[in-house]
């Protein structure tokens, strides 16, 4: 089926046709919240050819407040009807693109980070496809982790309520024109993922933020509350984000080789090579929180040493293995994001390893098809195996002394983005845990 071109005039009359009266606005900050505000379709006509101005000083991460005029211009293309109505009527959405005020895009942008690396892999001839898996929890409510189920991996649970809630979902993201492949109980008690088909990153980044919300929203409309926190639950697997990876030239995936012994091109082995010299560097955007190393963390399935393999889930880079017929699907899947991370800085970031390995020709290292958790020190120091930062403050150290990832986010947003992680982690700092109340107070 021939794909619907939406520009302004197939918006325009899709709003009229459907009797819309509401169009949300959606735009990121850097951290990945999402932000939105509505207006009328009266102001739809004047939005596509003016922009809507908004007091940028309030969003984190854009401006200060003397150069607070910001302008958000929707992008036609991501115009989608949401699968629930105000009343009586529909509501749409549109991500946006943000401006400054004399029409220059505006470098706070994360979306604008993300298309300046797309522009860069475009100029190599590369276009750059992703496949997020999202894991995520269930939780009676958002004050305290109290879980749904006991279920395991692909547990199906009679009168289980998430296949409900998982369902609902599904149809809400499908009705929003996003593809989803399948959905399953993951290994922790209570947690789940939806995995979506892949599609080129811009457009994988805004459905990645669209999902989130979904998901939340159909949670709280069922009574209980949705959660992409990296390690809510102390003694079972965090939620990652698995995210995989292609390149394509026109219609031919860059990565495929068929006479390689792993069916890996010269540009795929140097964009795994790259990814591998640089994730310690960009861990900080695709792990941003405290909580994000709680789960690297050795025993919990998510990585902590830097490898890569065909077969071995222990490794941070997993490739999956080649199937006759399926060339397009040869893909690099880092195992390392969590799924609280913003996606376009996540996948500008991760791109910009890619290519970066391209480039200088990076070789890479064999992989390593052990466990690598069961390794001595020694024996992962003779194979020169390196591990991801152990804190938020340690990969905030690495990344801020980062030419890669200063390139791939922009002054702007690396400035704005390293400051806020500093501020969380001397906030952290400043917290008494109830981990050193119970250990220490009874006996020191």
């Amino acid at each position: 089926m021939e794909k619907v071109k939406k520009d302004k005039k197939y918006v325009l009359k899709t709003v009229e046709e459907n009797s819309i009266k509401f169009i949300e606005l959606w735009f990121s900050d850097i951290l990945g919240f999402l932000k939105s505000f509505t207006i009328t379709r009266e102001e739809l006509d004047k939005a596509f050819d003016e922009g809507m101005g908004f007091d940028g000083s309030s969003v984190e991460g854009f401006v200060r407040i003397e150069e607070s005029d910001t302008i958000a211009l929707p992008d036609p293309s991501t115009f989608a009807i949401l699968p629930w109505k105000t009343g009586e009527r529909a509501v749409a959405r549109m991500f946006c693109d943000i401006y400054t005020p004399d029409g220059k895009p505006f470098e706070g942008d994360p979306r604008f980070v993300l298309k300046k690396n797309l522009e860069r892999a475009k100029e190599k001839g590369f276009t750059f496809y992703v496949g997020p898996e999202l894991e995520y929890f269930y939780f009676k409510e958002s004050s305290y982790p109290q879980i749904l189920d006991k279920g395991g991996y692909f547990d199906l649970i009679p009168r289980d309520e998430a296949i409900g809630l998982r369902q609902e979902t599904v149809l809400a993201l499908e009705e929003m024109g996003i593809e989803v492949e399948f959905a399953h109980h993951e290994v922790a008690p209570s947690q789940h993922e939806i995995d979506l088909r892949y599609d080129e990153a811009l457009s994988m980044a805004d459905k990645v933020m669209t999902y989130r919300f979904i998901v939340k929203e159909i949670a709280f409309r069922n009574g209980v509350y949705a959660t992409f926190m990296p390690k809510p639950l102390l003694t079972e697997n965090g939620s990652g984000m698995h995210t995989h990876m292609s390149l394509f030239k026109d219609a031919t995936n860059a990565f495929f080789d068929p006479k390689d012994k792993y069916h890996l091109s010269k540009e795929g082995k140097s964009f795994i090579a790259g990814l591998m010299k640089h994730t310690a560097e960009f861990t900080a955007v695709t792990n941003q929180w405290v909580n994000s190393y709680k789960r690297l963390v050795p025993g919990y399935e998510a990585p902590v040493y830097i490898t890569w393999a065909q077969k071995n889930r222990s490794d941070m880079i997993r490739v999956p293995m080649y199937k006759p017929g399926k060339e397009e699907a040869t893909r690099i899947e880092l195992r390392s994001p969590d799924p609280a991370c913003n996606p376009y800085l996540a996948f500008s970031v991760m791109l910009a390893a890619g290519l970066e390995g391209i480039e200088k020709k990076y070789e890479l290292p064999d992989p390593v098809e052990e466990n690598v958790y069961k390794m001595s020190e020694e024996e992962r120091a003779k194979r020169n195996i390196g591990t991801l930062p152990g804190s938020l403050i340690e990969a905030i150290r690495l990344a801020e002394q980062s030419k890669l990832v200063k390139k791939a986010l922009g002054n702007h947003v690396f400035t704005h983005f390293i400051q806020n992680k500093k501020v969380e982690w001397d906030n952290y700092r400043k917290t008494i845990t109830s981990y050193e109340l119970e250990k220490y107070l009874p006996v020191l």
